[in-house]
């Protein structure tokens, strides 16, 4: 009797380990279909890539000339009928904020430091209002809709002057007011300064404690904290979220960007990811990986020949997919081959294409 028990336990082992053999896991079911009018819906021109053809208050670099003789001259004013007919079907924009403005009143744009003439546009200003009207007007008559602002007007968010840092976070609430006037749903408050310095500190061998340690990074991200919560709780009065953009400085890592995020906690506070604005090739799609989550009113698909055969804007795309974004991608062509306007319409095509064909995500 002992003999056979001694048989029969491994047996009896080996059926059991039959029995609970993993079961293949069953196929997720497909995307759903997106129509054609619901991608478009997905789709924001941005008139960033563009700026070569809008006029400024000089006469330009040559190739600038060039692609006015071709296109000819805008205005931001001109840009909500530019998109109509350039992205048929296409109703949202992404307006950057140096465009912004008529250069020939120079009493709507504030004046520089040094003095050398009139720098940013101020959008609470009498004549700036004015004009912010006119662009409300242009939009409803093109039948398009601001969906983000890129602004780079706000400065020194991260400083550790007090009296420059809330004089940045006025800058900021400023342009929410402004964005309030043309209907924008976000508005990005980093410019490469805006945040500390456009090369983040890095840690040092030996700190006080003798380990390596960042010692530089940590007022920063306290400054930018504050910041961003204050103009979060004035966004958030207004219907406007504030976003961070990996755009150099303490944002040119996506850590940093989610540490800020989760410790601001603030519904008005967010991430508007850029698909090439990296410090290296490894974060080109683990950078966007990171941020989808945080991500959910506009982000920038990207072109730009700095990453050589690396650029993948429809994988890209589908990173943002997968990481269950459902804002808009804006269309800006940073640098290549093609000027501006043909850049930002291949873009069009690629994102297009991403969003009729979500999946694989690799």
């Amino acid at each position: 009797m002992a003999e056979s028990s001694v048989v029969a336990a491994p047996q009896a082992q080996q059926a059991q380990q039959t029995v609970t053999a993993p079961v293949p896991p069953a196929k997720l079911p497909p995307a759903p279909v997106m129509s054609e009018k619901d991608r478009l819906n997905r789709i924001a021109s941005c008139s960033y890539p563009i700026r070569s053809i809008f006029k400024t208050r000089g006469a330009g670099n040559p190739a600038s000339q060039q692609l006015k003789q071709k296109y000819g001259e805008i205005t931001m004013l001109d840009f909500p009928q530019f998109t109509k007919d350039t992205f048929p079907g296409v109703t949202h924009m992404d307006l950057f904020s140096s465009l912004f403005g008529d250069f020939s009143d120079d009493t709507m744009f504030v004046r520089r430091p040094d003095g050398n003439g009139p720098g940013t546009f101020d959008p609470s200003s009498v004549s700036g209002k004015k004009w912010l009207d006119k662009l409300v007007a242009k939009m409803v008559a093109a039948g398009v809709k601001c969906q983000h602002i890129s602004n780079n007007a706000p400065t020194n968010l991260a400083s550790p002057d007090e009296a420059l840092r809330k004089a940045g976070v006025e800058v900021g609430k400023k342009w929410l007011d402004g964005g309030a006037i043309i209907g924008a749903r976000s508005v990005r408050m980093n410019s490469p300064q805006a945040l500390g310095p456009s090369v983040r500190p890095n840690a040092i061998p030996r700190s006080t404690d003798g380990y390596p340690r960042n010692e530089e990074l940590i007022p920063l991200l306290a400054k930018a904290i504050e910041s961003y919560k204050e103009m979060a709780d004035y966004g958030g009065s207004l219907g406007i979220k504030v976003t961070f953009e990996n755009h150099w400085g303490l944002a040119a890592d996506p850590m940093n960007i989610r540490i800020m995020l989760d410790e601001i906690n603030h519904p008005y506070c967010e991430a508007s990811p850029d698909f090439c604005n990296w410090e290296h090739e490894y974060m080109l799609f683990h950078g966007l990986k990171a941020l989808a989550p945080y991500a959910h009113t506009n982000v920038h698909a990207k072109y730009w020949d700095r990453w050589g055969d690396r650029n993948d804007v429809q994988r890209s795309t589908r990173v943002m997919l997968a990481g269950g974004f459902k804002g808009t991608f804006a269309l800006e062509y940073e640098a290549g081959p093609l000027n501006g306007i043909e850049g930002a319409q291949y873009l069009f095509k690629e994102v297009m294409a991403a969003l009729a064909e979500p999946v694989p995500v690799i």
